[in-house]
């Protein structure tokens, strides 16, 4: 953790509004999950934060890499330019999985060089596959529970279990090579289960596919797993404990496990750092005004369902507060109901626990840019 007194400095060094990623925390969190889950390779969700330095920072430690849009393969493949041909071309294989099961046949032509795993779970994705990325091996996307997930995302991508042999039989059947299976129980998800049911409903289709002479080599058990925004949610070793004892009943060593830890790698491992620019008080309650809102650093209180809270450097007595970003909109809401001191003109605030799902979506809207970025213990 960032001590406020580093964050201080940093402030007055850089101006405001800041974003400060911590690249060892980023470090300690994939030591984590290697730990916890020491049969799963690592795949970092890139959409999560795909600043550069934090995909070298995983690359440096071992990490490989989701990603779903082009951009984002691009970010990835131009931060290992230092290795040779032959090398780059095995790192696609090896360390990235473009994990969107719907492309668009442009990216797919762009992605057919490298022979990548792509994910698919329809027909329509398999006659595209065929003729615009016809070298690339497939995973197929399951839809399976995302009961109590923060995000949820079975309504828009996955094949039900019992259409998914008959997906995998038509890939074969226009020349595809169906490497496994894939699924995500959706983001931060906090209801374990999800994982369990997963794992079973993927066993199964498993099993049918051998079945009909279909052999599998890979399991994809896709992200979810859950930042500790708060007490409530459950340690993650619970959850490995978990995802282990299913994947050793269910799964046989030589079948190679996948994950697509995103927000659980980079949400703990930044702050914002944001100036108090204006106040009022109406209707009685204080109001407080910021050099950042949800268009920029908090746009997952919009996008991800998240609430940050925010932190005074300045003590005293506390009252609930609303808080507003800067834009000249009243959706610019970060919190109706936030504890703060009275605060000053030119006091800075910060928020912890910010590293996911946030600057990745900032704007320029109303003219005002995102945050400035620094990078700590790089």
């Amino acid at each position: 953790m960032v001590q406020k007194s580093v964050l201080k400095q940093l402030a007055r060094e850089h101006g405001t509004p800041l974003f400060v990623v911590d690249h060892q925390e980023i470090r300690r969190n994939y030591a984590e999950f290697r730990k916890r889950l020491p049969r799963v390779q690592a795949y970092y969700a890139v959409k999560a934060n795909p600043d550069p330095a934090i995909v070298r920072t995983l690359y440096d430690a071992g990490c490989s890499f989701d990603v779903a849009s082009m951009p984002e393969f691009l970010i990835v493949h131009e931060n290992i330019r230092d290795l040779p041909a032959k090398a780059r071309q095995d790192f696609i294989w090896d360390k990235i999985i473009y994990a969107n099961p719907i492309k668009a046949n442009e990216t797919l032509e762009e992605l057919d060089a490298f022979k990548p795993l792509v994910t698919y779970d329809n027909h329509e994705e398999i006659r595209k596959i065929r003729k615009h990325a016809p070298h690339a091996g497939l995973a197929l996307r399951l839809q399976v529970p995302n009961t109590g997930a923060m995000v949820e995302l079975s309504s828009k991508f996955g094949a039900a279990s019992g259409e998914a042999v008959e997906l995998i039989e038509a890939a074969h059947d226009a020349g595809l090579v169906v490497e496994g299976l894939s699924f995500h129980v959706g983001s931060q998800t906090t209801n374990f289960e999800n994982y369990v049911q997963a794992i079973h409903l993927a066993a199964g289709v498993f099993q049918e596919a051998e079945s009909r002479g279909f052999e599998l080599k890979l399991l994809d058990i896709g992200g979810g797993f859950p930042a500790p925004y708060n007490s409530q949610v459950e340690p993650f070793k619970k959850l490995a404990r978990r995802i282990t004892a299913e994947l050793d009943r269910l799964f046989p060593k030589k079948i190679e496990i996948l994950a697509e830890p995103g927000r659980f790698l980079v949400a703990t491992a930044a702050t914002c750092v944001t100036k108090v620019i204006g106040k009022a008080r109406r209707e009685g309650k204080r109001c407080y005004y910021l050099d950042d809102g949800v268009y920029h650093t908090f746009s997952g209180i919009l996008f991800d369902h998240c609430q940050y809270r925010l932190q005074a450097f300045r003590k005293g007595p506390t009252e609930i507060c609303s808080v507003f970003g800067p834009t000249c909109d009243a959706l610019d809401t970060i919190s109706l109901a936030e504890e703060l001191p009275e605060l000053r003109l030119g006091d800075h605030v910060f928020s912890r626990n910010i590293g996911a799902y946030s600057h990745a979506s900032s704007t320029y809207f109303n003219g005002f840019p995102p945050a400035k970025v620094v990078h700590i213990n790089c």
